[in-house]
């Protein structure tokens, strides 16, 4: 399935597979887990976060939802579209009340978005990246997502590009008021992410202050060398913030292409090993991929989206994208800090597959 495609002995109980993917967390949480490492985000990581507070600064981690902006960094998501509803055959827009309640003197505004979920600041959910691997031990790999959920069985989606996109809202059968959704992630949703919340003690990690603006590719010996450099430590059941310069560069006007902003080596073995090993409960980037994407050197048979699949597949680690960083690194910086409350659910959208969402962060 990728460049390592061993397998484990599953938890005795498992109902859904046989085998599980080498150094995997599948069970380890329960067998119908849908958290992974969130669940060491409980009680005592909500005190060490609060802990954290000294000067009681808010940080918005958040670029508004239509940047990006345009199409540059992935053709599939496009920018948010906002229209006004319709109420009593009206545009419920500046809209007279008295339209469906005579004599009213209100005037209302009610509008509907049509949004990518993961076109500007998201989580990923475990629902973003599954792949192949033969968790039925039978020699024939099926698709499957984190825990052993099965495409098809607990994640449906339609096979027919007819009913998916934009263009054919309105020609689904049994549609409602021209509309039907057509995907369901399920259990490895990202409705699991918000329904336990999101809230702890974040660290923040600022590439950007050790290797410069420009594009560097981190291994798991530069990463080291960085929290060293640094003195940066982190805990089982953090939440790692990673800043880069990206984001501010695109919300600076500027294109900042692939010269910009240093971004981790999702295929070292040695990176794999720390996130692994860390105990790490969250990463979130202020770059576009948190990876290189795709890795240096990559080759076919082997995942383009290495880091994703470790975290989001195998460990269990939720991905946020295009967070807002820069203010919050060069707070830290001037304080002599790296550690802050992190307050960041995302929609509680049952059955999607990410979720835009504004952070918090407060120190």
């Amino acid at each position: 399935m990728t460049r390592d495609d061993a397998v484990s002995p599953a938890p005795p109980s498992s109902p859904r597979w046989v085998n599980r993917p080498d150094r995997s967390t599948w069970g380890d949480f329960g067998v119908d887990d849908r958290l992974g490492r969130l669940n060491l985000v409980g009680p005592e990581q909500v005190r060490k976060g609060v802990a954290e507070v000294r000067e009681g600064r808010v940080f918005p981690l958040s670029l508004p939802l239509d940047r990006p902006g345009g199409t540059a960094l992935s053709k599939h998501r496009l920018p948010p579209v906002v229209r006004p509803t319709i109420r009593s055959g009206r545009v419920n827009f500046n809209c007279e009340m008295a339209v469906a309640h005579p004599g009213a003197t209100d005037i209302v505004g009610d509008d509907l978005v049509v949004l990518h979920t993961q076109y500007s600041t998201q989580w990923d959910a475990f629902g973003h990246i599954g792949a192949h691997f033969d968790a039925d031990g039978d020699g024939t790999p099926e698709i499957v997502y984190y825990n052993g959920w099965r495409a098809d069985r607990e994640v449906r989606g339609p096979s027919s590009p007819a009913l998916a996109g934009l263009a054919s809202l309105a020609d689904v059968e049994g549609a409602e008021n021209g509309a039907a959704s057509t995907s369901d992630a399920g259990p490895v949703g990202i409705d699991a992410m918000a329904a336990h919340g999101v809230q702890g003690r974040a660290v923040l990690v600022d590439l950007e202050a050790h290797l410069g603006p420009g594009r560097t590719v981190v291994t798991g010996e530069r990463w080291l060398d960085a929290l060293d450099a640094l003195k940066v430590t982190v805990e089982p059941g953090d939440l790692l913030l990673i800043h880069t310069g990206f984001a501010r560069a695109y919300m600076g006007g500027g294109e900042p292409g692939e010269a910009t902003g240093a971004m981790l080596d999702g295929a070292d073995p040695g990176l794999q090993a720390w996130i692994r090993d860390s105990g790490v409960a969250a990463i979130a980037a202020d770059n576009h991929a948190v990876e290189a994407f795709p890795p240096p050197g990559h080759e076919a048979g082997q995942p383009v989206l290495p880091l994703h699949e470790l975290c989001l597949f195998r460990l269990g680690i939720h991905l946020g994208e295009l967070w807002w960083l820069s203010d919050l690194a060069e707070h830290l910086r001037e304080n002599g800090r790296s550690r802050l409350l992190l307050t960041a659910p995302p929609l509680r959208l049952p059955g999607a597959t990410g979720s835009p969402l504004t952070p918090i962060a407060t120190t």
